[in-house]
Order: structure tokens, then C-alpha cells, then sequence
């Protein structure tokens, strides 16, 4: 009778106890689920192959429409590539010593369409880069980086028109400006000449109303 009852007692443990296999099974499901949990968040912080990280050049403060770039106004930082803009640059050697055409941020990324003077005379040392104020703003409507211009002037004592610089090269043409009295009187074009006619071609950009005639 007492073997009986001891064997009852057993098969009642038996079922309320899991068996070995049981336990192993709900093991190996917990360790599945913390695999697929750990790769789920490695998915998620790895970035997509589209949005890989490229350097880009970018301006490292607030830069005026017309400056020269120089290595301390450059930065390289690390963007999303589906976010870099066309024609961003990669290498600050890409924009030293060239002009920009507009006014940038710090931070914004420069790309070759922002900046002039590649290849021309403005990275010549023999030659400077020299802010003109047109008397006709129409006038810079017609011309754009690259155009080939003569400087004159009707400063002679007899009223006869001056060349002050033949066939310099045009480096930029700067937004409108407006001023209190609204839009300016004359459109702001940077030129490259020869260094011994910059002196004079800016102090008559000073006193004299300005003219250019393309060739």
C-alpha cells in the first residue's frame, strides 16, 4: 500500500514538474528571441548602403559674396550621402584660392558652381581681384564668370572715355544689393587685372562711374 501511494505521488510530481526536454526548449526559445532582438537593433543603427557617410567641403563660418577662399575658411565634414548636393567638393585644395560668386554660411556645403576664378587670372600672382560698380546694372546681366570685359571710365580731363583695364577676366557677378532708398544704382562685378593696373582700377571704381564693354 505504501509503495502504491508513493508511486502515485511521483507520477502527480511528474506531471506538475517539466521533464528535462521541456526546459531546454523554452531555453533555446529565449536565446532565439534575444538573437533576432540584438540583430533587429544592429539593423537598425547600421546605415543604408545609399546613405553612406562622404567628406564635403563645407565653409567654417559666414563668408561674403566676392571673397577669396582661403585653407581656414574651409572645413571637411561627414555627410549622408543621398544628402550631399551636385557638385559638392570632396578636398579643400578644390577651393582654395578661388572666389565665390554668393554670400555662404557657415556649414553650408560649397560646390563648383558657387566658386569662380579656377583657371583664370585670379590665381595668377601677378594679377589681383578688384570689386567694379557698373553705372548701367543692366549690364550685368550679360555677364557671368569667364566673360572677357574692358574697363572704362570718362574720367580724362577732355571727357574722352579711358580704357582702365583691357581684357580682364570676370570673376564673379554679385547679387543685387538693396539699400535704404531701394535697389542700388550699379550690380558689383569682381575682375581680375594685372596687379599694377588694380591700384588705379580701384580707386577709379571709387570716385568714377564705371563702364564695361565685352569683347
Amino acid at each position: 500500500m505504501t509503495s502504491g501511494f508513493a508511486s502515485r505521488l511521483r507520477q502527480r510530481a511528474a506531471a506538475v514538474v517539466p521533464d528535462a526536454g521541456w526546459r531546454r526548449m523554452v531555453l533555446l526559445r529565449r536565446l532565439a528571441a534575444a538573437v533576432l532582438a540584438g540583430m533587429a537593433v544592429v539593423l537598425a543603427l547600421a546605415p543604408a548602403e545609399n546613405g553612406r557617410v562622404v567628406p564635403v567641403v563645407v565653409a567654417a563660418a559666414d563668408l561674403a559674396a566676392g571673397a577669396t577662399v582661403t585653407a581656414s575658411d574651409l572645413a571637411v565634414r561627414s555627410w549622408p550621402g543621398d544628402l550631399v548636393p551636385a557638385g559638392a567638393l570632396r578636398a579643400p585644395a578644390a577651393a582654395e584660392g578661388r572666389v565665390l560668386a554668393g554670400a555662404a554660411r557657415a556649414g553650408e556645403p560649397l560646390t563648383d558652381l558657387r566658386l569662380t576664378g579656377a583657371g583664370s587670372r585670379a590665381t595668377d600672382p601677378n594679377s589681383a581681384a578688384v570689386p567694379v560698380r557698373l553705372a548701367d546694372p543692366d549690364v550685368a546681366e550679360l555677364l557671368g564668370p569667364g566673360s572677357r570685359v574692358d574697363v572704362v571710365t570718362a574720367a580724362d580731363p577732355d571727357g574722352a572715355p579711358a580704357v582702365l583695364a583691357a581684357d580682364a577676366s570676370v570673376l564673379a557677378v554679385l547679387p543685387a544689393e538693396d539699400g535704404p532708398a531701394g535697389p542700388s544704382l550699379g550690380r558689383l562685378i569682381l575682375i581680375a587685372v594685372p596687379r599694377e593696373l588694380a591700384t588705379r582700377v580701384a580707386a577709379a571704381a571709387v570716385a568714377d562711374q564705371l563702364a564695361v564693354t565685352l569683347r
